[in-house]
């Protein structure tokens, strides 16, 4: 981008815009995951959606390439662009509670630590996530799933309305009235169609939760598993539990003998009495003696936040995802063997349950396409050191394409790592892709929202 070009684009709009000789350029192009190294013509830090529409259409109409950043949580780094635009929402946070209605308003640069704590204030919450540092419009875009799925469904299933910036540069609201294909296009498909500037939720009566860990060497892996994949679906919707595949941090409320030993374990969540939590638990011991077992009640965000200090952003990541409708006893066989191999104190894997509530929304009613799968698995190589991005890429991958004759095909679209192909995004949205196609023609014919996990417009027949 020339300096003209530069300057114009300053004179267009109210917040700071920042290019490769400007002071303070290095940060401002940092994400959460230390392996992406873009560098982009010039970052746009909007500072309201009048900043967004401006933006947009100075973009489209001189031909550069677009890239939106909410959080900066995105595992591919598709918040930013080599050579072109990015434009940064972080300066676009709040949130808005209405009690009375049970709804939030969240600008479109909001993290979900940000909604989780607003909404507290009035014993309420919503489904989104389980690191607190995540953007809030991003994760909603691509799905959502987190600690309350299984009482109140995916996050985009909560989602009552958004303001979006369309390619054209108009601002719209969108809702199951207004713009309605849109809004349907919005709930899972990630951010082909505009650019969120504030999304309305539906909140719940959500105050202190029951929360619990319970961890077993990871040796016991194929019992535990086994055990897990039986216990789980059986459950109120009012008890989630994640499984995980992790190595131990060195600190409390661990004890030392189990700091840096790889296990397997269950991090739970109980709604509604906490102190109940316990007592559902009693068959944990089905699995085996637990290494640790740990319950107490907790504010909700406490339990949301509770992992942010062991994933700081400035990490090396590599992640891939994919959904399963079962967990059989070969695939329990390739979860043990990966976990006994996890190659760094970092590197996980984790499976969210997404049944329950989430499964009693139609096939179709949004565009999140497995409503039929039970766990949504996330496979992650993380290190502080460049050196290991190879090897914690490969773990990665290799675990991945173990578990894929197992999995149902596709991957919550968030969880989709770098250069996984079109093929893949196809499997993801399943036969809604070309319902999405036809909607990505109508707001976005030439695909300016294309720094994605992409779905193309759908090119028109011949008359």
């Amino acid at each position: 981008m020339d300096t003209a070009t530069l300057e114009a684009m300053r004179s267009a709009l109210r917040g700071p815009v920042i290019g490769p000789r400007d002071p303070g350029y290095t940060e401002a192009r940092q994400v959460y995951n230390a392996m992406i190294d873009k560098h982009p013509a010039a970052i746009v830090q909007c500072r309201d959606a009048g900043d967004v529409m401006a933006a947009v259409g100075f973009v489209r109409d001189r031909g550069l390439e677009l890239a939106v950043r909410g959080g900066g949580h995105s595992g591919p780094g598709l918040g930013l662009v080599d050579g072109g635009v990015t434009l940064d929402l972080a300066p676009m946070r709040g949130v808005t509670v209405d009690p009375e209605r049970r709804t939030a308003r969240v600008g479109g640069g909001s993290l979900l630590g940000d909604l989780d704590r607003a909404a507290h204030e009035y014993g309420l919450g919503t489904p989104a996530g389980v690191v607190s540092t995540t953007g809030a419009a991003g994760l909603t875009l691509g799905g959502g799933h987190g600690h309350l799925t299984r009482r109140h469904g995916l996050t985009v299933d909560n989602l009552l309305s958004a303001d979006v910036v369309l390619a054209d540069g108009s601002l719209v609201t969108t809702d199951e009235s207004r713009d309605p294909e849109l809004f349907w296009a919005l709930r899972g498909g990630g951010g082909n169609f505009g650019v969120a500037t504030s999304l309305t939720y539906r909140l719940h009566p959500v105050g202190t939760v029951g929360a619990g860990i319970t961890l077993w060497p990871v040796d016991r892996t194929p019992e535990v598993l086994r055990w897990y994949r039986d216990f789980l679906p059986h459950l109120p919707d009012e008890l989630n539990g994640f499984f995980a595949l992790l190595v131990v941090p060195p600190g409390p409320p661990f004890p030392e003998p189990l700091h840096l030993k790889r296990v397997c374990g269950v991090v739970w969540c109980r709604t509604g009495d906490p102190e109940q939590l316990e007592q559902a638990l009693a068959p944990v011991r089905e699995a085996g003696p637990p290494a640790f077992h740990f319950t107490s009640p907790m504010p909700y965000p406490a339990l949301q936040s509770m992992f942010d200090p062991l994933l700081p952003p400035g990490m090396q990541w590599y992640w891939r995802g994919a959904f399963f409708d079962r967990i059989p006893d070969e695939a329990v066989a390739i979860h043990a063997a990966y976990g006994a191999a996890l190659p760094t104190p970092l590197s996980l894997m984790h499976l969210y349950p997404i049944d329950g509530a989430a499964h009693r929304v139609g096939a179709d009613d949004t565009a999140w396409s497995y409503r039929d799968a039970l766990w949504s698995g996330v496979f992650a190589g993380v290190d502080p050191d460049p050196a290991n991005a190879g090897t914690i890429r490969q773990w990665c991958v290799d675990y991945w394409e173990a578990l894929r004759p197992h999995s149902m095909g596709g991957s919550a679209v968030n969880f989709m790592g770098t250069g996984e192909g079109q093929d893949r995004v196809r499997a993801t949205y399943r036969d809604h892709y070309d319902r999405l196609a036809r909607i990505k023609a109508a707001y976005d014919p030439g695909n300016l929202f294309h720094v994605n996990q992409n779905i193309r417009p759908a090119v028109p027949r011949p008359a």
